[in-house]
Formats: C-alpha cells, sequence, structure tokens
C-alpha cells in the first residue's frame, strides 16, 4: 500500500503536545527511515526540517547524498526515497527526561508504522536503543555503538543499520557508512515473508 500525499514536511499532519517542534520531513513512501534524537541533539529547531544546522548534522547530510539517499543537500534537502524524524520533536527547554520522551513515544510510533520502509536508521544510542526495543528482537542493553556503526541487524520487519552520532564522528566512521549504505542498496533489502505456503494453491503471498 502506497501512502497517497504530496506534502513532504509532516505529511500525515501529526500534532505533538508542543510549540515549536519539528515534524517528520522526506517521502512518505520512503524505503529508508532516518531517527533522531531531538532537534537539540540533531537540529532543526529553527528550520523545522530535521537533522539541519548544526555542522555534524550537515556532514550528515552529505553522506546519505554521497550513499545515494538524498539528491541534494540542504535546508530542506531533496529525498530519495527516504525519511527523516526524531523521537522527541518538541524543541525542549535543556534535556529531555524519561517521561518526556514517554509522552511523545507514541507519536513518533505511529510516523514509523505509517511510513512502513523497509530499513531503520536510527541516529545515536538513544534512537539506536529505542528501535531495538520496540522493532526487534535485541534487549536495548546490548546497544554498541563502536561496534554497530554501519553494520545490518535484523529487526521484526525492518533491517536495522545503527549510525554512530555523527558529531562523534572520524573519516572511518563516515566511510564505513557510506559502503555499508551503498552495498545495501544494490542489494535485495526489502523485509518480507512468504504465507503462501499456508495457502491452498502454490501462489506466493508476500507480507511485511
Amino acid at each position: 500500500m502506497k501512502n497517497v500525499t504530496g506534502r513532504q514536511s509532516n505529511p500525515f499532519g501529526i500534532s505533538p503536545p508542543c510549540e515549536p517542534f519539528v515534524a517528520g520531513f522526506g517521502d512518505a513512501n520512503a524505503d529508508f527511515h532516518v531517527v533522531g534524537d531531538h532537534p537539540g541533539v540533531h537540529g532543526g529547531a529553527d528550520s523545522g526540517i530535521p537533522f539541519t544546522e548544526f555542522a555534524a548534522s550537515e556532514r550528515f547530510q552529505h553522506t546519505l547524498a554521497e550513499a545515494g539517499l538524498l539528491a541534494e543537500t540542504g535546508t530542506p534537502p531533496v529525498v530519495e526515497s527516504t525519511f527523516f524524524s526524531y523521537l522527541h520533536p518538541c524543541v525542549p527547554e535543556g534535556v529531555p527526561g524519561p517521561d518526556d520522551y514517554a509522552a511523545l513515544e507514541p507519536i513518533f510510533d505511529s510516523e514509523l508504522r505509517a511510513i512502513t520502509a523497509h530499513v531503520l536508521l536510527p541516529v545515536g544510542e538513544r534512537a539506536t536503543r529505542h528501535v531495538f526495543a520496540n522493532m526487534s528482537a535485541r534487549p536495548p542493553a546490548e546497544v554498541d555503538m563502536e561496534t554497530q556503526h554501519a553494520t545490518e541487524i535484523p529487526g521484526s520487519g525492518w533491517l536495522i543499520v545503527p549510525i554512530k552520532d555523527p558529531a562523534q564522528w572520524d573519516d572511518e566512521d563516515e566511510r564505513a557508512l557510506v559502503d555499508a549504505l551503498v552495498d545495501l542498496r544494490q542489494r535485495d533489502y526489502v523485509r518480507r515473508a512468504d504465507l503462501g505456503r499456508f495457502l491452498p494453491d502454490d501462489d506466493p503471498y508476500m507480507v511485511r
């Protein structure tokens, strides 16, 4: 099923209980969903576009462009089957606490399941822990950004590629992510299961 919308910013009209906030941005039918932390960490408080304004976020955009996930970098970027959103879209005053994230979790999860991307790209430890806890069989305690950066981890209906926070990258981290995404895009990364074996005929029945 395809989402029918021409809107790239907040395509589903999600309204967090705060003002201002940084809505999800990108292709509503994206194959790749980039999951960030909050505007204070990954940028966008002024522009309203995730992963903008900060030097590390600009570096991240250039890396995604080199890997083929963006046609052009900028504010906003020109996306290629990619969607960006934050666990905590509200622009925080200070550092959000556990209750703040918990209050906004249903909003993020509803957007993630509406996009239904095939590959999740959580950026930073907090986003990766959330994805492990809710979209995979791996416990959050297994998150290790140094060893899992730019690696492929099977999830529950998704392929997960954790990404070390761009503010902490060295040149090797950047190159590893480009190479991993280029390699992934050249293969069949779609997460599907054939339930046709449970039906009376031999026709395949592919589902997420």
